[in-house]
């Protein structure tokens, strides 16, 4: 079914995720689409239910309530809008199921099979393993794997187009000879995706055609110079709706009920991140903290990247983030003293009883404390897979015959963001919005001038779905009712003492009142500056420091407002250190929290 975008006055749009399924509905009021209301009920794919449907309208069932309006009939959703009753279009996200998963194979570790790394994890998947001809494994240990690990679909890529073609018939047949099953449904085969060197076709085709679901698009690596990650992209999304989704419990319904196709999840927060990018021309990381994975999401340059950190989450992946941060690092983020049994303890407690909430203050900073390890450990992951091509050959300057990383650079610069947006429980429903800007800053460390914004009740997911259909109405009811503007942060990059001189600035406020001064090393400040309202910025950084005009150089900008304002960061970038002595960490930690108003006063004398 095709409406025209301006014909569409309401949209109903659910998320399926892996414990909730959220509904919402958009309707145009005057000129501008807006959400009116939200329900939400429990995901209904397991048993007893065994029927994600169910849960779907559960939700809209709340909707109704909530809007005095009717959108079902005979347990259907009523589309098109009729008079008062349904809604022009209903839309879906989905990871229920455990979302999408994947295995991805490609020649060289570094080249092909990264580019088909990214092309899955732009897609939405959860990437299980990758599998290259030069990743150290004998053959009967990568035909294990697969057996073992069962994946919802393979990728397989390697070799430019006109280039040798033995290694990836190799990996063929080690496909071929693992003969893996599905992880749902028994009665059919492995979907496998070809996208590899052309030549290679008919012979992959021999190996795997029988055997397996295979699709064949254009090469992932055409040349070594260039990807091509749409074609195999587009092909991962119909064979997650035609086969995955078409196994599990209701989805074949559900599938029939929406205008267009069902995304995951994780793909549908990225087309949101992917379309401000677009729309604003910004440079944007966006990131959303879950119970079990960390998503960041990045688009510089134009070129998007998204990243799965699988055992980086709140609940179910807590103790990995604290044994792969280590209590070193967690206790870096807490303002008092305290025994390391009683925190081991938290975190156990967190893990066994993952749906808990923080009760005490001494709770909530503790659990903010290792929310700032995962998302800062999920962001290493991401700056390392975000990179250039890898194995490309540049032209070099003489300059360059001291910088060995040539090929590979991360293409995320901090100096260029422009817009850094959480999401997830911990960053969307912190009690104070300074406790969520105080996360991203210790996290993300952004550096120079940086919008910052949490998305308020995780609807990210079905507005990407709807920009893919209406991209107005996504991006209106994102600036006005998803998207919570924190305010500005504005960090020098350098280094020096205590105490010591680090920016002189001056703030001009839209009602042409000015604010100058001068912040230390090693110090936070906090100015307001309300939602909507823009306020022009002179900083003079002194020598030695950066905040994107270069060393020592004047910058002109602009801060945008917020229900924080504007934060002053002079604690230092490259390296960004936090005392290591126990006293003085306490002492500094508390005055950065008092400086920006982060947490109550009571919090500053427990364990004193």
């Amino acid at each position: 079914m095709h409406v025209e975008p301006e014909k569409i006055n309401s949209i109903l749009a659910t998320d399926c995720g892996s414990t909730t399924t959220k509904a919402i509905l958009i309707e145009k009021r005057g000129e501008e689409y807006r959400l009116i209301v939200r329900g939400e009920a429990p995901t209904t794919v397991e048993a007893p239910a065994e029927d994600v449907t169910k849960g779907v309208l559960n939700a809209v069932t709340e909707v109704e309530e909530l809007s005095g309006r009717k959108f079902l009939k005979d347990n259907l959703i009523i589309t098109p809008q009729q008079g008062n009753i349904g809604a022009d279009i209903y839309i879906s996200t989905s990871s229920a199921g455990g979302g999408l998963q994947m295995m991805v194979a490609g020649v060289v570790k570094s080249m092909t099979a990264e580019s088909a790394a990214r092309a899955a994890l732009g897609a939405g998947a959860i990437v299980m393993d990758v599998i290259a001809s030069n990743d150290g494994r004998l053959p009967h240990e990568e035909i294990e794997r697969i057996r073992h690990l069962r994946p919802d679909m393979i990728l397989l890529s390697g070799g430019i187009d006109g280039g040798t073609t033995s290694h990836v018939v190799e990996l063929a047949e080690l496909i071929g000879a693992a003969n893996p099953r599905p992880r749902l449904g028994i009665g059919y085969n492995l979907p496998v995706i070809y996208a590899g060197n052309k030549d290679a076709r008919s012979t992959i085709v021999e190996t795997l055609g029988k055997k397996t679901a295979l699709d064949i698009v254009d090469n992932l690596r055409p040349v070594l110079e260039r990807e091509n990650l749409l074609p195999a992209r587009e092909k991962i999304h119909d064979l997650f709706m035609e086969h995955v989704m078409a196994q599990a419990p209701g989805y074949n319904k559900l599938m029939s009920w929406v205008d267009v196709p069902i995304m995951p999840t994780p793909g549908a927060v990225g087309e949101i991140i992917k379309t401000i990018a677009e729309l604003e021309e910004m440079q944007v990381v966006g990131v959303d903290i879950g119970g079990a994975t960390t998503d960041v999401f990045s688009v510089f340059s134009k070129i998007f990247n998204r990243t799965v950190s699988a055992n980086l989450g709140m609940s179910y992946s807590i103790s990995n983030v604290f044994a792969e941060a280590s209590l070193e690092n967690v206790m870096r983020w807490v303002p008092f003293h305290m025994e390391e049994k009683d925190l081991r303890n938290r975190v156990k407690n967190k893990m066994i009883r993952p749906t808990t909430i923080p009760q005490m203050l001494e709770e909530l900073v503790f659990e903010q404390a290792i929310a700032k390890e995962a998302l800062r450990l999920a962001f290493i992951q991401h700056k390392e897979f975000a990179v250039g091509l890898k194995g490309v050959q540049k032209q070099r300057t003489i300059s360059d015959a001291f910088d060995q990383t040539s090929s590979g650079e991360t293409l995320v610069d901090m100096m260029e963001l422009d817009l850094l947006v959480g999401s997830g429980g911990v960053l969307s429903h912190a009690p104070r919005r300074n406790q969520a800007a105080m996360m991203l800053i210790d996290a993300f460390l952004p550096e120079g001038i940086t919008i910052l914004a949490v998305d308020s009740i995780f609807m990210m997911p079905q507005l990407g779905v709807l920009s893919k259909v209406h991209s107005k109405a996504a991006m209106e009811v994102f600036d006005k009712d998803c998207l919570i503007r924190l305010g500005t942060c504005v960090a020098p990059v350098g280094k020096s003492k205590p105490g010591k001189d680090c920016l002189h600035y001056k703030i001009t406020y839209p009602d042409g009142k000015v604010k100058e001064d001068t912040a230390h090393y090693g110090e936070m400040k906090l100015y307001p500056l309300e939602v909507g309202q823009r306020a022009q910025l002179h900083l003079e950084p002194v020598r030695g420091f950066n905040v994107g005009a270069g060393k020592g150089k004047v910058r002109e900008g602009t801060a945008i407002g917020g229900v924080v304002g504007i934060i002053i960061d002079c604690r230092g970038r490259q390296p960004f250190e936090v005392p290591t002595d126990p006293h003085k960490r306490v002492e500094k930690l508390q005055e950065w929290m008092k400086a920006i108003n982060a947490y109550p006063e009571e919090l500053y004398s427990i364990g004193t």
